[in-house]
Parts: C-alpha cells; structure tokens; sequence
C-alpha cells in the first residue's frame, strides 16, 4: 500500500482485509465525484494492493428528513457525470434511487459479504455519522472511514474552536504539510482494471441498477416532498467545474468588492457543490492558486491569526481562501468535535446567558412557522430573502444573516427561532444540512462572535442586524423587484423537528 495521510482514514472496525473476497467495495456516500476524492483514492489502492476489482456503490435514500425533489435531482445529475466517468475506465458503479423508504435496507450488507475491503465517505453531519456507525459494527469485513472534506483533516484539529481567529492562527501553524498531501487529481487514470465484476442477480432484481440516463427519470412517484420543486441550478462535478471556471476567468479579480452584493455577482456559487461532494476544496484551492501561480513558498512564516498576508497572494485571492478554508473548516471542526452541533446547548454560555435574560422581552412581531415559511411577514427585505430561498435554493450569506437575526427577534423565544432557522435552511437550502450552513445558522446566535454594546432588548449582547442598514449598505432595488411577490406555500412540512 502506498503511503496515504494517516489523519485521512480511520478504521470503523478491528477486521483485516479478507483476502477471499472478490472485490473492494467504494461506498460513496459524501464525496459524490471522481476528482480529487481520498475515498475512492484510497479504494484504488486497496484494489491494486490485493490485486481485486473495484465496485462502486452510490445510493440515494427517500427516507431522510427534507427529502424532496430539489436534493434527489441535484444528486441525480451527480449521478449522470458519475456513471459517465467511470464507464469510460471500465469501473463497475451502481447507482440505486430507493423508491420508497426502507427499500434500500440490506444493500450495502448484501455487497459487503462478497467484499474484501470496504471504504467510504467519512462525514461530519446529518444522518451519514449514524448510518455508517452502525454499519460499521453489524458487519465483520474491514471498513475504513476516510476525510475528503477539507484542506485540514478534521482529525488534525485536537479541540473545538470557539472563534475563527483561534482557528484561522492554528491552520496558519499547522496546514502546510497538508498541503503537500493532495488527493489524485484523477484517480481513476491510475486504476488498472482486473477481472470484471457480475453481481448476484438476486441483488440486481431487489435494488436494480439506476437507469444510465438518470435525468429521464420522474420524481413524482417517490415519496419525498415535491412541494420543494427543482430549480434551475444544475447538480454534478461537471457543472460545478464549469461554474469555478467562470468565476476564476471573470470574478475572482473583482471578488472583494463584489463579493457582498446581493446577486451574488462576485461569489463562487460553490456552496451546493461542496455541500453535495461534486467537487472538492482540494479541487477549488488547486485551479485558484495556479491562477495566481502561487506556490507553497509564499506563505508567511509567523502565524499572526490575520486574515490577510499570510497566504502571500493578492487581496481577491486570499479573500477567497479565507472564506474557502478558514470558515467552512471551522464549521467542520464544531462538527467532529461536537456531536450536539445542532443543539441550542452548543452555543457559547455568553450567548445562553444573556438571550437566557431576554427570553420573556416583548417582540415587536412574533409569527409562526407557516408565516415564516410563506413569506408573509411586514418586512418586505426579509420576506423577498425567503422568497429567494424558496424558488432558487439560495440566498447570498450576507442577506442570510440577516435572515436569521429576524426570526430571532420575531420569534417566541431563542430556542424556537434555532429551530425555525434550521427547519427552513435544511429544507429549502441546497447547500443545507452541512457543517458551514449550520455555522451561518448559529453565528445569528453568538457562535463564533463576542458580546457586542449596547445591550438591546431580545438580542441582548448578540450583534444586532436591521433590514434599515442593510438597506443603507447595499444595492437592493434590483434585489426586490426580483422577489417580489407571493410563493405557494405547502403544508406538507410544517412541522419543526425535534
């Protein structure tokens, strides 16, 4: 086996390779591509190793909370880049959408048994900690859990960070040798294809292979909620590439100051992609810096926690990897570290202690999660800001701060407006459910910021943020004409979860 960074992959179980099993088995669960992936690096080279071929399972489940026909097509049109990819290098890849929930239960056993190795996707958030968890311990092949997810290895990271300063000087002392340790490029280019693989029948009959054109395939008869329609972003590792080309050839130069305005003129649009695996920050980091032709050379030497100069690159680009590495690995950081990141527990005891004194403070408007969901409060910014969230599954990070701060301020207590925030981010939001969005979520509640003055009612020493001044500070007419309007608003989840 060649040498592979140890802070990437981690043993689920005590098992050894089988060496009577037929295939090494890639469960791709998070990281949905075929670029610069460790997982399905690290899959190879067990195939090489044992001199076994390579079977590459990526499931879609219909049975997790928010399922609805905006997460499955997005995922879907991974799906079709993926079947693409590994077609051309000969790679066995099933790909199974479950038509109803619970169908999909065995699959993974069932291809297990005749495996030698099994590796997959090692993720911080939603469901996949658990499901892997206990799959881990209900089956006696070796399973190895492996960190795609960022620049730093989660594992790397011994501690919670409670601000990004923290965290932003210990990556300023302790990424550079990560650095030096990149996923292939293209992995699939140093897989040598051994025997084929023919599946048990039985298995193709009970969970069939999804058909090779995925985006012929109708939404409707699958029980998930088609209230959250599609939108016109399109999913995969070949738009999100497209997209970063776009934006390096004509946004990356004006990034700083176009970055906050709020049609997301000078952001990458990234977010969904990262979120749903189709393309990695290894990828992101490596086409930006090779813009620039930076090299490792002109990092700084001290590690002052500065957001600026220690990169050694221009003020555009090292915004850029601020925002790219600092704060979406901070949020990942919380969330390996803390298995209560979506608590209202989790927030800093200032945070508690001073929303805890302004709990029973009148609201000005207090409203319910319908009239939230619906778009139909008295503020015409916040409801063109939910508007967006709903028809496009997006909303710029700056109005959606603001966003936040209102369903504080207009809900019955704290703990109810956590819920409320996470309810609507998690169902409508295609970049959703993962560590960096829960971070937007709770930073509206102290995380990650410090006490502010004056104390205000309902906020209390938590930054104050008002649709007035945002007003003031950026261009909005276009924004509103933009939103304006009514949205159909369905009851099919108006329930908040536990």
């Amino acid at each position: 086996m060649r040498a592979f960074p140890s802070f990437r992959v981690r043993d689920a179980n005590r098992y050894d390779a089988d060496p009577q099993g037929e295939y090494v088995l890639y469960w791709m669960i998070a990281s949905r591509r075929t670029r610069f992936n460790f997982g399905l690096q690290r899959a190879i080279d067990w195939a090489r190793v044992l001199a076994k071929p390579l079977l590459v399972i990526e499931p879609l489940s219909c049975n997790y909370r928010w399922a609805c026909d905006r997460f499955h097509r997005f995922i879907l049109d991974g799906m079709i880049d993926n079947h693409r990819n590994f077609a051309r290098h000969n790679i066995a890849y099933h790909s199974y959408l479950e038509p109803h929930g619970g169908a999909g239960d065995g699959l993974i056993g069932a291809l297990t048994k005749r495996a030698a190795v099994v590796v997959t996707d090692d993720y911080p958030t939603f469901f996949l900690p658990r499901i892997v968890g206990r799959f881990s311990r209900t089956i006696e092949k070796k399973c190895e859990l492996v960190d795609s997810n960022g620049l730093l290895p989660v594992a790397a990271a011994t501690k919670c960070f409670a601000r990004a300063f923290d965290f932003r000087r210990f990556l300023q002392k302790h990424l550079k040798p990560h650095l030096l340790e990149f996923p292939d490029a293209e992995p699939l280019s140093t897989y040598d294809p051994q025997s084929a693989i023919s599946l048990d029948p039985q298995i193709l009959k009970r969970w069939p292979q999804l058909a090779q054109d995925p985006g012929e395939i109708s939404l409707k008869e699958f029980p998930i909620d088609h209230s959250v329609a599609t939108t016109s972003t399109a999913g995969g590792s070949a738009a999100a590439e497209s997209l970063l080309h776009t934006f390096l050839g004509e946004r990356l130069e004006h990034y700083v100051s176009r970055r906050n305005l709020p049609e997301d003129s000078g952001t990458t649009g990234l977010s969904p992609y990262l979120h749903f695996g189709h393309i990695s920050t290894h990828e992101i980091f490596h086409r930006v810096t090779e813009c620039g032709h930076w090299q490792i050379q002109h990092l700084a030497e001290t590690a002052t926690g500065g957001r600026n100069g220690w990169w050694g690159c221009d003020e555009n680009t090292e915004a850029l990897l601020d925002q790219l590495i600092t704060w979406r690995e901070l949020g990942f950081n919380m969330c390996h570290q803390r298995s209560d990141y979506a608590r209202y527990r989790s927030l800093p005891a200032w945070a508690q202690q001073t929303l805890g004194e302004h709990a029973k403070d009148p609201r000005p408007f207090c409203y319910e999660l319908a009239e939230f969901d619906g778009a139909t409060t008295h503020d015409p910014l916040w409801n063109a800001i939910q508007r967006q969230l709903v028809n496009s599954g997006r909303v710029h990070n700056y109005l959606r701060m603001l966003w936040g701060k209102k369903i504080l301020e207009w809900s019955s207590s704290p703990q109810r407006a956590l819920r409320i925030m996470i309810h609507l981010n998690n169902k409508y939001a295609l970049d959703g459910r993962d560590p960096n969005s829960y971070s937007g979520i709770f930073w509206t509640l102290g995380r990650y910021d410090r006490a502010w003055g004056p104390e205000r009612p309902i906020f209390g020493k938590i930054r104050y943020m008002s649709s007035e001044n945002t007003a003031r500070k950026l261009p909005l007419r276009g924004y509103l004409e933009k939103w304006q309007g009514e949205i159909s608003l369905s009851h099919h989840q108006l329930t908040l979860p536990e």
